[in-house]
């Protein structure tokens, strides 16, 4: 699992802003998206693997990855395995899967929110604000 001690796997690729990706996408280790993708996304489960939606980008499709960080806008279902961030500007319509969601005051989800845990264990949920 991603621990605050744990070391996240690198990004290696990028899809920079102003590009356009038409199809589905599979990934090892870190990807980070700024421009558009329509299409699914999806992390190989045998590697750790990150995946960043950053304020310029946007996703018209499935994801599926370990850990999930959209500051953009989703539409269409997360499965984030072991964590997901909901960072301040995201906007995300479809349904989401998580084991632990950290959400942002601002951010945005238009779906139903469904922990998605092995066994009969808690799931972890931590709201972050600004302390203003």
């Amino acid at each position: 699992m991603f621990e605050k001690k744990a070391k996240q796997p690198p990004i290696k690729s990028l899809i920079a802003h102003g590009s356009e990706i038409r199809g589905n996408l599979k990934f090892s280790d870190g990807l980070r998206i700024d421009g558009a993708v329509v299409g699914d996304i999806e992390a190989v489960r045998e590697r750790p693997s990150i995946l960043v939606i950053s304020e310029t980008a946007s996703v018209t499709g499935e994801i599926h990855a370990d850990h999930v960080i959209v500051n953009g806008r989703v539409s269409g279902p997360i499965h984030a395995r072991i964590l997901l961030e909901v960072q301040p500007k995201a906007r995300i319509e479809g349904d989401v899967y998580y084991t632990g969601l950290e959400m942002h005051l601002g951010a945005v989800i238009h779906g139903r929110l469904v922990v998605d845990l092995p066994g009969e264990e808690k799931p972890t949920l931590k709201l972050a604000a600004n302390n203003v």
